[in-house]
Parts: C-alpha cells; sequence; structure tokens
C-alpha cells in the first residue's frame, strides 16, 4: 500500500500531465487552424479560380494532409512578365524597397514558390527568356509547368432552338451530347442577318447572333473569338490566313453590338431573361455549375429547357501552374488527390490536370456532358491573340 502522501503525489503528477497533453493538443489544433506548423507557400495568381483557391474544403484538405497553407496574391497575366514576379510588385512583402530594385534576384525580395496562370499562353510565355527592349522583366526558372484546372468553351441554349438548329444541320446530338457540328454554316448565318424566324423560331425577334462578352475587355470572349479564328483559317494560323480572317471576325464582332463586360453577369442573364433575349450564348462550362450553386431556385426553373453545345472543334482555358521551388511543386502534386478534384468539379466546374477526362460528369437534372473533350484544339499562340484583340480593339467597332 502507497502511503497516503506519496498516493497524492502521483496523482497530482497524472493530473499535470493530462493538463499538459490537453494544453499542448489545443495549441496543435489552434496551431494548425492559424496556418502554423503549415508549410507556407506563395503563388502568383491570374483571375478565374480566386473562389475555389478560397474555398474552405480545399484549404482544409491542403492543410490536414499536405501541411500546406496557400497564399495567393491577385495577378494580372500579362502582367507577371512585364512586372518583377516579387510580392513587392503588388505591394505586399517589404514594402521599403524601392521600386528600381524589383527583382527575382534581389535576396531581400519576397519570392514566389509558383505562377498560377489563366491560360496555357500565358504560361508559353512566361516560360520564354524575357525581352528586355520591350520592358519585359527577369524571371525565375521554371521547373514544371502543368495544366491544372481546364474547362472548355461552349455554347449554352434551350430546346427549342437547339432543335431549329438541328433541323438546319448545324447541330448533331452524339451519345447525349450536342455538338454544333457545321459550325461555319452558322458562322455563314451571323454574317447574312438570317433571322431566327427563317428557321422556324417566329418567338425570337432579330438576326441570329451569338451573345458573348466583350472578346476586348474579357478573357472568355477572346477566348470564343480565339477560336471563331481557329475555324475560319481550318487551324492554318499563318500570317496569311489571319490576316484573311480578322475582317470577317471584326464584322461579327459589330453585329454583336453592346456585350456584357463579365461572364458572370451574361450567364446570370441568360438564365433569368431566358431566350427572347438570349437565344444561344457562349461560355465556359464551368459557368453552369457555379451558377447552381449559387442560385439553384432560378437553376432548377429552367434545367429542362436548357441545352449546352459543344463546337467542333472547341478549345478550353486551362489554369496552369508554374512550379520554381520544391513547395511550388509540393502544391502542384495535391492537384492529384481525389477529393481536390472532386470539389474542383461539382463545386466550382473545373476539369482537373490534363486529361480533360472525369470519373463523374452527371450534373443534377442536365444530361449532355461529355466525359472527355473529343473536339479540341489547341489555343492561340500569344502574338495571335494579342494580334486578335488589337485588330478587335481598333475603333471599339
Amino acid at each position: 500500500m502507497l502511503k497516503e502522501g506519496k498516493k497524492e503525489k502521483i496523482i497530482g503528477i497524472s493530473i499535470l500531465l493530462v493538463v499538459i497533453l490537453l494544453v499542448f493538443g489545443v495549441k496543435t489544433i489552434l496551431d494548425i487552424k492559424n496556418g502554423k506548423n503549415l508549410t507556407v507557400i506563395y503563388g502568383a495568381v491570374g483571375g478565374g479560380k480566386e473562389d475555389f483557391l478560397a474555398d474552405e474544403a480545399f484549404n482544409k484538405i491542403l492543410a490536414d494532409k499536405y501541411k500546406i497553407k496557400f497564399v495567393a496574391d491577385s495577378w494580372g497575366n500579362g502582367s507577371t512578365v512585364t512586372k518583377p514576379l516579387v510580392r513587392e510588385s503588388v505591394h505586399l512583402g517589404n514594402t521599403s524597397i524601392p521600386e528600381d530594385q524589383l527583382s527575382v534576384n534581389n535576396a531581400q525580395c519576397s519570392k514566389y514558390d509558383l505562377l498560377f496562370t489563366s491560360d496555357e499562353r500565358y504560361l508559353t510565355e512566361y516560360r520564354e527568356n524575357p525581352d528586355s527592349a520591350a520592358g519585359e522583366a527577369e524571371r525565375y526558372r521554371v521547373n514544371k509547368g502543368e495544366l491544372t484546372l481546364n474547362t472548355p468553351i461552349v455554347f449554352y441554349s434551350w430546346d427549342t432552338v437547339t432543335d431549329a438548329l438541328i433541323k438546319e444541320g448545324i447541330v448533331t446530338v452524339e451519345d447525349g451530347v450536342y455538338y454544333i457540328s457545321n459550325p461555319t454554316k452558322l458562322i455563314d448565318y451571323i454574317l447574312s442577318e438570317k433571322k431566327w424566324k427563317d428557321i422556324g423560331l417566329t418567338d425570337i425577334f432579330g438576326p441570329i447572333n451569338i451573345t458573348s462578352v466583350d472578346p476586348v475587355k474579357s478573357s472568355p470572349g477572346a477566348t470564343y473569338y480565339g477560336l471563331l479564328l481557329t475555324i475560319l483559317t481550318e487551324g492554318l494560323e499563318t500570317d496569311e490566313e489571319i490576316e484573311k480572317a480578322l475582317p470577317t471576325l471584326k464584322a461579327i464582332y459589330k453585329k454583336a453590338g453592346k456585350l456584357q463586360q463579365t461572364p458572370a453577369d451574361l450567364f446570370d442573364m441568360f438564365m433569368k431573361v431566358g431566350q427572347g433575349t438570349y437565344p444561344i450564348i457562349v461560355d465556359y462550362e464551368k459557368s453552369l455549375i457555379e451558377f447552381r450553386n449559387r442560385d439553384k431556385e432560378s437553376y432548377d426553373r429552367v434545367k429542362e429547357k436548357l441545352r449546352i453545345l459543344y463546337s467542333v472543334p472547341t478549345v478550353t482555358n486551362s489554369h496552369c501552374i508554374a512550379t520554381f521551388t520544391e513547395n511550388g511543386e509540393k502544391f502542384l502534386e495535391a492537384f492529384d488527390d481525389k477529393e481536390i478534384q472532386k470539389i474542383a468539379w461539382e463545386n466550382f466546374g473545373f476539369r482537373v490536370k490534363g486529361s480533360g477526362a472525369l470519373a463523374n460528369v452527371s450534373v443534377e437534372g442536365l444530361p449532355g456532358i461529355p466525359e472527355v473533350i473529343k473536339t479540341g484544339a489547341r489555343g492561340l499562340k500569344m502574338d495571335t491573340y494579342n494580334r486578335l484583340i488589337e485588330y478587335l480593339g481598333e475603333s471599339e467597332k
């Protein structure tokens, strides 16, 4: 039998140990919650994926499974080659450093682990040697560069409009997926100002057209006009073919009239106003899932009449990661995680990594999303895009 004093001492020590363990456990939990004991990874991030990168479930997986805290600094895609890619360039980090001393080679500057672009062409541009004569900044060496999140450009329409386009031989159906298999005929209808009533749609006023966001001011619009250029040149994007196609694209742009500035505004109007004003629009595939999650009541009201049309060929908006450090590579590798891929698709409409395939592409109440994008075409080179947007923007229509 232990003496009473010794027994009390052992009990006291045991209680103290329990308290210490509890305090340590609570501290550990709070440290994880507050981002301590995690590897902080800094990324220069182009637009179009802010909500996904800020998503609580996504960041919880990064923290719990990969011990990562990701800090996303917002960058304009074009400025990633014209400004030094350091945090101080966007007024973060050590802001006391003079602007003329900002450089990826200055040890005092706050460096990035990765660049997360909004399109493959920006990754391609960043990998090229900087043109100092054009004012381009020094760059990091890219360790790895991969397509990570992607979403194809698609056309959204309505059941009666789609049925009329099927009768015209413009749209075909394959395995429950609607394809604009004769896009040149649709372009001809737009250029000739053929009216909706001419194809049997007497309830829709005016000439046949496709509404997009402004290509001069918004990325989805630029991607759409890039697709039109690919179609018109049949993929032969030589200087001669491009110059030949530009006046046609300008004519389409002029016929489009006043365009929305942001894709969210356009898609909301399309879903809420209907086919009388918006018979067919062009946007990203992900916009449907984002809208469904944001406004399920409006989505449920129209989902049976809604149609998604995939152009033959189509192009994909590809968000790409360029890694500069081992930490950047850890963040890139996290996109192989099935839970992260599920969140990216089901909550934000992003297909993940380079395959273009998904284990489950079903969307509630809406069939017609292909598991694999089979008719893809490569996006335009940066200088071709720049020439196209410059030409469209001349005199603003």
